[in-house]
């Protein structure tokens, strides 16, 4: 049985700080644990500490829980620095179209390529594979029909800075009316899955008029996904790139 040892907190804690920069991904408290030879329970506890000391310090990286582990981030507030800086050496970034279309599988997963289409209004297959080969996006079943179903990954959690997809901001709070809140409750709601490709055609011309008043809230989302309010530290560009 491996042994483990009382370490001081204030050592314990450099300790993580120095496995956690040199990691890609987020880091489980029992990995982080083993690797500093710790308590798990002694672990947690610098972890926390740890990141009320960046908080509460107003660092330039922030410690975070994401996807079942930790892992350090960037300050949301240094974000504009930080993305003009990474964009001048990555060219791989996201675009438009792969924005939205990573937006419809977050909100909308588990989602056939026909329920993306019917959202965005174009065929989006050859997003979702680029989405897919970037680790972002993943099959996660069938339909009845036997269609493939879409969700997104871990890596999509550790990119964007969440926990799990709880953490996605509700698109009704930015609907700007009634009309856009319940275009959004029916899209969400899976109807789009359920109508035939007549009745998609037949809504059409009603979401085109609808599309002026969500406008605003594509561009809030789009930016919140494209920011993930505050990128990893170790960006290297592998998932946000086209």
């Amino acid at each position: 049985m491996r042994e483990v040892s009382t370490i001081d907190q204030g050592s314990l804690k450099g300790i993580l700080e120095s496995l956690l920069l040199v990691s890609t991904d987020a880091v489980s408290v029992r990995e982080l644990a083993q690797a500093a030879q710790a308590d798990e329970q002694q672990t947690e506890s610098a972890l926390r500490e740890l990141s009320a000391n960046y908080a509460d310090a107003n660092r330039g990286i922030q410690l975070r829980e994401v996807a079942g582990g930790w892992r350090l981030f960037t300050h949301p507030a240094y974000h504009d620095q930080v993305q003009a800086y990474v964009l001048s050496w990555d060219k791989r970034r996201l675009s438009q179209a792969a924005l939205e279309t990573l937006a419809v599988i977050a909100y909308h997963q588990p989602v056939s390529r026909e329920g993306v289409r019917s959202v965005r209004g174009v065929n989006s297959d050859g997003v979702i594979a680029s989405l897919r080969e970037k680790g972002l996006v993943r099959e996660v079943g069938k339909d009845a029909r036997q269609a493939a179903l879409f969700g997104t990954t871990t890596t999509f959690l550790e990119t964007f800075g969440l926990r799990s997809t709880k953490d996605l901001p509700p698109l009704e709070d930015f609907a700007p009316d009634e009309e856009a809140q319940r275009f959004i409750r029916e899209r969400l709601s899976g109807r789009s899955e359920a109508v035939s490709l007549e009745e998609v055609a037949e809504d059409l011309d009603e979401e085109q008029e609808l599309l002026g008043s969500v406008d605003e809230l594509d561009e809030e989302v789009l930016d919140m996904l494209a920011s993930g309010e505050g990128a990893p530290v170790d960006m290297d560009g592998s998932a946000d790139g086209e």
